[in-house]
């Protein structure tokens, strides 16, 4: 009865059963948990339209995605998902790119923008030709990249693989060791052989397996939410360690296209506008594309002009009512024998600024000023900061000239600049910081920077780059925006982090386990390790790990990032009239909430002559005043109008007298000087 009583307990019928029951289990719990992982990638496949309307034979016909082809065209109506890649060719809406670029508020498209598939038609009723079709759409491309970042394994996962690769063969040879010295202590064979089972089930490195996939897959899902395309794993680990940081200038750093900043004249401001439009109207220069813009948005009649004449390199020339007028560099009115006067100073401070100005003249007389300049994005500075506030140096590495560049520098606080550099020497000052033990980031949109993107430790291209830059790059950011490489190189910390507490708990379990099972406490302590309570806590620990990796589903952008999804630029000139002493809105690089009619702050600025030197125009003096409540046209208008009733404005008046007449208004006034 003793031995029938023995082996009684000793028999594992039902942990046979238990064990495949709790592996089993594990698995499912385990395959739920990584499904979950590539919820992103579902979400998307979910927002792509089945059927598109495409006109064939002069009739609109409902065909599946599948059978559209490049060059047809497309009618898409408010509510429906856009089916293909393409430009628009009537008709004006908002569409809303969030499933793509991450972009919360909806994106204004007029005829000739270009339509994103499975984006979301809002508003207007629009047709469209295709461009790109099939796996040539952006949404084909970035399911594809997100499927092969999530497949591809990151260096620290082979770390992973070669210590599995020693680990199994050691647990073997452990299990065996097990049961041979338990059988020469004088064990039983069904003792031994219990012990060595509950060694090679409690040490099943299932765990240890998952510890980095499952975390890569819900990094680089994190990232296609964001508007980050992460095309490897080894980009999302390498990210991580960033020291420096480059970016291009031209369409990185700044918007990439050149717009009015600053207009200064000494006539009236709608006759002097006519004039730069009619001079400028027959330039194909890009800075004369804008002022065109410009004049055009402040409704400018163009003047007729005649004998219009091109100056290579300095500017152009052409009569307007019987006398000739002048527009163009510094080099023209020299040539012109037209004196600077007042302007001469301010051609140096504006330059100094990065700003390219435009001089305009009549026969003898310099009539004003337009500064053109390729302006920051609004989001640039916040990226800096941020950057530097994690450790990372910021580089600026542009072929532009060194006066700009420094400009911009300064605007930024970047820590240094690399200028008039060549395209093809690009690659060789990241190779130079390489060379300082740097692990580098290029940041770039062009052709030109495509051979820096491939040299760097990780190379990110804005989504609107080119093509060729964005193949070259490891990391593509949709949304145009230099805040989501704050995001990406935060993403990366926390999957590392993440990784490396899975592997942790991997090894966790195995550790305290091993010795439980093979026996070493059951002399002492009488405890031995069931092979079925094994098999739970190996099912445990990879769903353990599993659920760690889901953790990374609360990531979110920075704080900083998520304000410019909700901020709409509004760049306007700072437009002065030096001889009839108006009042002036400087708004140049103006910002609020899409959503909001009004700014939380306006600045204002007052130019005027004194009565005393009305014969120097030199002699001019600026006063600002910070006033609550004011940003939109009504508000500028009103405040405007609030102070050039004052009678006889003059620069050297009592301060109380505007803060007077701006409240009188309805508006605060929070600071003047």
């Amino acid at each position: 009865m003793e031995l029938v009583h023995r082996y009684y307990h000793d028999l594992y019928f039902e942990s046979a059963a238990m064990i495949l029951a709790l592996i089993t289990v594990g698995k499912y719990l385990e395959t739920r948990s990584k499904g979950k992982t590539s919820e992103a990638i579902t979400k998307l496949l979910d927002l792509a339209p089945k059927t598109a309307f495409v006109e064939r034979d002069g009739k609109e016909v409902e065909v599946p995605v599948e059978e559209v082809r490049t060059g047809d065209i497309l009618a898409v109506r408010p509510g429906a998902s856009i089916p293909v890649d393409g430009f628009i060719i009537e008709g004006s809406t908002s569409i809303d790119e969030a499933a793509i670029t991450g972009e919360s508020i909806p994106v204004h498209k007029q005829v000739n923008d270009t339509v994103i598939a499975a984006t979301m038609n809002k508003t207007g009723f629009i047709r469209f030709k295709a461009t790109r079709v099939g796996e040539d759409t952006t949404f084909s491309q970035i399911i594809r990249l997100v499927e092969e970042a999530s497949s591809s394994k990151a260096p620290i996962a082979k770390i992973a693989d070669k210590i599995s690769g020693i680990f199994v063969p050691a647990v073997i040879a452990i299990a065996i060791l097990t049961a041979a010295a338990w059988m020469i202590s004088g064990a039983t064979f069904e003792f031994a052989l219990s012990c060595a089972i509950s060694v090679l089930v409690i040490s099943c490195p299932c765990a240890l397996g998952l510890a980095t996939p499952v975390a890569i897959m819900m990094g680089t899902g994190k990232g296609a939410e964001n508007g980050i395309l992460l095309k490897s794993g080894e980009a999302l680990e390498t990210a991580h360690n960033i020291q420096c940081v480059v970016m291009d200038k031209t369409g990185t750093i700044t918007q990439g296209k050149p717009v009015v900043t600053n207009v200064e004249t000494n006539m009236a401001l709608d006759k002097f506008l006519a004039v730069a439009a009619g001079l400028e109207m027959g330039s194909e220069h890009p800075l004369a594309e804008a002022i065109m813009e410009f004049t055009g948005k402040q409704q400018a009649q163009p003047a007729k002009v005649e004998d219009f004449r091109s100056i290579p390199g300095k500017g152009v020339e052409g009569r307007i009512g019987g006398r000739m007028y002048y527009a163009g560099n510094q080099r023209l009115m020299e040539e012109k024998q037209i004196p600077l006067g007042y302007y001469e100073k301010r051609l140096d401070k504006l330059a100094d600024e990065g700003k390219t100005p435009m001089l305009f003249a009549e026969e003898k007389e310099i009539l004003g000023i337009i500064s053109v300049a390729d302006v920051v994005k609004p989001t640039s500075h916040a990226a800096v900061k941020e950057l530097k506030a994690m450790g990372i140096e910021v580089v600026m590495l542009t072929g532009d000239n060194r006066r700009t560049a420094e400009a911009i520098r300064r605007q930024l606080d970047i820590d240094k600049v690399i200028a008039e550099v060549l395209p093809q020497d690009k690659e060789r000052e990241i190779a130079a910081l390489q060379q300082e033990g740097k692990t580098v980031a290029m940041i770039g949109d062009g052709i030109n920077d495509a051979p820096a993107l491939a040299r760097a430790d990780v190379g990110l291209a804005i989504g609107a780059g080119t093509d060729v830059a964005i193949e070259s790059a490891d990391v593509v950011l949709m949304k145009n925006d230099l805040l989501d490489v704050v995001t990406a190189i935060r993403l990366s910390k926390a999957v590392i982090r993440n990784i490396k507490q899975n592997l942790f708990w991997a090894f966790f379990y195995n550790t305290l386990g091993i010795p439980v099972a093979v026996g070493v406490f059951y002399t002492a302590f009488g405890l031995k390790l069931n092979p079925m309570i094994g098999a739970a806590a190996m099912s445990l620990s990879s769903v353990f790990v599993v659920t760690n990796a889901l953790r990374l589903r609360r990531f979110k952008a920075s704080a900083a990032a998520e304000t410019a999804q909700d901020v709409t630029v509004l760049p306007e000139a700072e437009i002065t009239v030096r001889e009839d002493g108006q009042a002036d809105i400087d708004r140049a690089q103006d910002t609020r909430p899409a959503d909001d009619n009004h700014q939380k702050d306006g600045t204002l600025t007052q130019e005027n002559q004194s009565a005393s030197n009305k014969n120097h125009k030199e002699d001019n003096i600026m006063l600002t005043m910070k006033i609550e409540g004011m940003a939109c046209g009504h508000c500028k208008a009103a405040v405007e109008k609030a102070l050039n009733a004052i009678d006889g404005v003059k620069a050297d008046m009592d301060k109380e007298v505007l803060r007077k007449a701006v409240e009188d208004a309805g508006y605060e006034v929070v600071g003047i000087e």
